[in-house]
């Protein structure tokens, strides 16, 4: 079998997607890519037009070109909304990425530093806690902001230095310890909302629980004072987003296949989630699992009881808190897989502006991705940057001293751009926010 076939094979069924594309154009000023460097390759259409001249034997599917501009792309799928033709870019993408996973010429240490992390230790969950264990060490014992403070890894590189930046955003500020330490809901603030509990299944996810086990407490909390018995499944693996967007299909579908399974009840009981990017590809389990004859249906199952924590709090309704302790500005930027794969940005904000007399001010382009696209800012820096920089200058024009965002890849992104520019604003989850409001009104209770 030669290579453009492998490619036709793996694209073959979505013919009728790539069809679909009329080149109209609607898509490119969506596009960040694009608008950040004018390249027709480097938007939807161009990119779709590649995949085309890969399939049908016009372009090798080994073509700088190819790999270039397919991994140029920030695969936020704003261009899905914008398209009048409703192609799903984002399977196409994935189908794409695919073929240039599977190839050995892969070039560059970063891919090939991604292809082992993925394989070796992402798939494997103590090796993958270990990971995040030693990194909260350097960053709790403060190694991270003294190397950074020295410049060091500048003069390395700009990835280097990047790369410490995003370790160093995930880190709590006074206000998140102060309330972490309120452990449990008092069982009089819960009994008395508790008319009629219901039942949620939390997903803790990988980096989530690595680097900001604090956000896994605040939604545990939040959902226990509005009347949610909460479990968290022992089983949970990665949901296997990084897997996806990285072309590795496989690996994907086994941590989706070993999450259904953790995740399987007889009660159909939701699964809450509070990382847009996890609660997109936990919607996308369907699709990957389409042709598996044992899971394409517990798949169909499986994502259909998926909810975003703003989504839930929508049904089981938002309990009145108290004003936050510090009133300060407060923006809110939209995550795009929120967004643009799970539709569940209006409820994420409106989570946040259910805290009493928040000072809120919009962000313009909050729509627009900040660059981070989960591993994107590790292996394509300088594009990365070149769209996070736009989303900084929106903030600053804000005046916002606090930036809320539902997604951890989007909160570093964004909180490792305000570091090195050395600007002191706050980035937190929204439910943070309420979980602040809650402590404030006296529904915790400190651990004995």
């Amino acid at each position: 079998m030669t290579s453009t076939s492998q490619l036709g094979s793996l694209l073959a069924a979505e013919e009728d997607k790539l069809l679909a594309c009329v080149h109209c154009g609607l898509c490119l000023e969506a596009c960040p890519t694009y608008v950040a460097t004018g390249d027709e390759n480097d938007s939807p259409r161009g990119r779709i037009y590649l995949m085309r001249a890969v399939e049908e034997g016009r372009l090798e599917r080994t073509s700088r070109t190819f790999e270039r501009h397919l991994n140029r792309c920030l695969g936020c799928r704003a261009c899905e909304m914008a398209c009048p033709a409703g192609v799903q870019y984002g399977q196409l993408l994935e189908a794409g990425r695919a073929e240039l996973f599977r190839t050995k010429e892969r070039r560059g240490w970063t891919n090939r530093t991604l292809r082992f992390v993925l394989r070796h230790v992402w798939l494997h969950p103590k090796r993958l806690r270990m990971a995040f264990g030693f990194a909260r060490i350097l960053r709790d014992m403060g190694i991270v902001r003294l190397l950074i403070k020295s410049r060091v890894p500048r003069m390395i590189s700009g990835r280097a230095e990047f790369a410490l930046a995003l370790l160093e955003s995930s880190s709590s500020d006074k206000l998140t310890k102060s309330v972490g330490a309120q452990q449990s809901v008092k069982a009089t603030r819960r009994e008395a909302h508790d008319v009629r509990q219901s039942k949620a299944l939390l997903f803790t996810g990988c980096v989530t629980e690595g680097l900001f086990a604090r956000v896994n407490r605040a939604t545990r909390r939040v959902l226990e004072v509005n009347g949610c018995k909460v479990n968290a499944p022992e089983e949970q693996v990665c949901c296997g987003a990084l897997h996806a967007h990285a072309g590795d299909l496989e690996g994907a579908r086994h941590l989706a296949r070993r999450n259904i399974v953790a995740f399987d009840n007889d009660e159909e009981i939701a699964i809450v989630t509070n990382a847009g990017g996890c609660g997109a590809m936990f919607l996308s389990y369907e699709h990957l699992l389409a042709d598996d004859p044992e899971f394409s249906e517990r798949a169909r199952k499986f994502s259909a009881r998926v909810r975003d924590i703003g989504q839930q709090l929508e049904t089981t309704g938002v309990r009145a808190s108290s004003a936050l302790v510090d009133e300060k500005l407060t923006t809110y930027d939209t995550s795009c897989h929120l967004l643009y794969g799970q539709r569940a940005a209006d409820a994420s904000l409106k989570l946040m502006l259910s805290v009493p007399d928040i000072r809120f001010v919009p962000l313009v382009g909050s729509e627009v991705c900040c660059g981070g696209a989960g591993v994107y800012n590790l292996l394509e820096t300088e594009l990365s940057s070149r769209v996070l920089d736009e989303k900084l200058n929106h903030v600053e024009e804000t005046k916002a001293e606090t930036i809320a965002t539902g997604n951890p890849g989007c909160h570093m992104q964004i909180g490792a751009g305000l570091l090195l520019k050395e600007k002191k604003v706050r980035v937190c989850h929204p439910v943070e926010l309420l979980d602040e409001s809650y402590e404030r009104a006296g529904f915790y209770e400190k651990p004995k």
